[in-house]
């Protein structure tokens, strides 16, 4: 029998902004770009949920419904902060933990008796832990597969643990409406009501395949499935790719090309130096930049040479910046990253020619990376990295 623990910290970013900010609590907050008042709500937290303000709400009817409503804009940055300290935390009990969304973690505690007691115990455990240490309050789900374990914290109006015993999954799912249940959006949930008249997942449980596949088609099996309360998805750790990446936060939003190409060069030249100096080679290259409203826009591109060379890394970089940055709005944020690593193979092509200039390249490049090694990185850089 597995034992999964989901645990789900409403409004994200919401919590993570109050905790340095005080006068956020208990307060009518939403998250939503600052830039237009007919943008839509991304986030809201419980005081403004009250007051008749909903995720997806125009940010102009929501003002008018709540006139000392506090609108956030969207902040990428604190929220990987935020995620990755979640992680660190959750990364302590369990191998396994799964990230399903920002504020939203997956963790499979089956083996793990001797080392944090029951689930149950587990869960109170990890709720404390995020409260105390992190000051994110949250709920945790418990129960024997994910769906059920995600739903019990759904249901927490407050934080707290809801543990759903093995084999009563069924009985749980049973009085819920059909809205909780995966799969069901607003247009099948017209169709159960309007067509069969159900609202509860109980009444989709004991239908018969026929009308199942009436409304779910292919899909019929698994609705039914989860309808019992069945569940055998697996948590799926994170995948890691190696990956030498480097991020700046500009000290004031610029616009100017010519100063965020030298910026970009001299991120470029930090990775390569990495790169080097764990001989090796990258496949693929991106790039992010974020603008002052945060907004986001990440390209990449293949690498077409087997190169650690800065100025060969930069290039292909410097075509994708110019696709990127299509707004005449200042760029507050820049990350490269260089990924699909490979050690590059010491046989040399029986045809191809190598360009004159690649023979003074290497060794020029390994002066400079010993200069930066003995004296700092800053010691000596590229003029267009100035």
């Amino acid at each position: 029998m597995r034992n999964i623990i989901h645990l789900h910290i409403p409004s994200f970013q919401i919590t993570l902004e109050r905790v340095n900010r005080l006068e956020l609590r208990d307060r009518p907050v939403v998250v939503a770009p600052a830039h237009s008042e007919r943008a839509l709500i991304l986030s809201v937290s419980r005081e403004a949920r009250r007051e008749g303000i909903f995720k997806g709400m125009a940010l102009n009817k929501a003002l008018r419904f709540c006139p000392d409503l506090t609108v956030l804009p969207p902040n990428p940055g604190l929220m990987e902060k935020g995620t990755q300290a979640l992680t660190e935390a959750v990364a302590h009990y369990t191998p396994l933990w799964e990230p399903a969304q920002p504020g939203h973690m997956y963790m499979d505690v089956t083996g793990t008796e001797r080392l944090w007691g029951r689930a149950k115990d587990a869960a109170r455990r990890i709720g404390k832990e995020m409260k105390d240490r992190l000051s994110l309050p949250g709920a945790v789900g418990v129960a024997g597969n994910k769906m059920v374990s995600g739903i019990a914290s759904r249901l927490m109006a407050t934080e707290g643990v809801l543990d759903v015993d093995h084999g009563r999954e069924s009985a749980f799912m049973a009085p819920l409406k059909v809205d909780f249940l995966p799969g069901i959006g607003h247009v099948r949930k017209r169709v159960l009501l309007e067509e069969l008249h159900i609202t509860l997942v109980r009444e989709i449980a004991v239908l018969d395949m026929q009308h199942l596949k009436m409304v779910f088609g292919m899909q019929a099996l698994m609705i039914h499935q989860r309808a019992w309360g069945i569940d055998p998805t697996p948590v799926h750790p994170p995948e890691r790719k190696p990956m030498v990446s480097e991020s700046i936060t500009l000290a004031r939003d610029e616009n100017d090309d010519y100063k965020l190409l030298a910026t970009l060069y001299a991120m470029v030249e930090k990775c390569g130096q990495r790169l080097r100096s764990r001989s090796l080679v990258p496949r693929h290259a991106g790039l992010l930049i974020r603008y002052s409203d945060q907004m986001e826009v990440a390209r990449q591109v293949k690498l077409n040479g087997a190169t650690f060379y800065d100025m060969d890394l930069y290039a292909p970089l410097e075509m994708i910046f110019y696709k990127a940055y299509q707004r005449r709005v200042g760029i507050r944020f820049m990350r490269v990253w260089f990924r699909d690593l490979i050690v590059p193979s010491p046989q040399l092509s029986l045809f191809s020619r190598t360009p004159a200039y690649d023979g003074k390249k290497a060794p020029v490049t390994n002066a400079l990376d010993r200069i930066r090694e003995r004296y700092g990185e800053k010691a000596i850089k590229y003029g267009r990295a100035v």
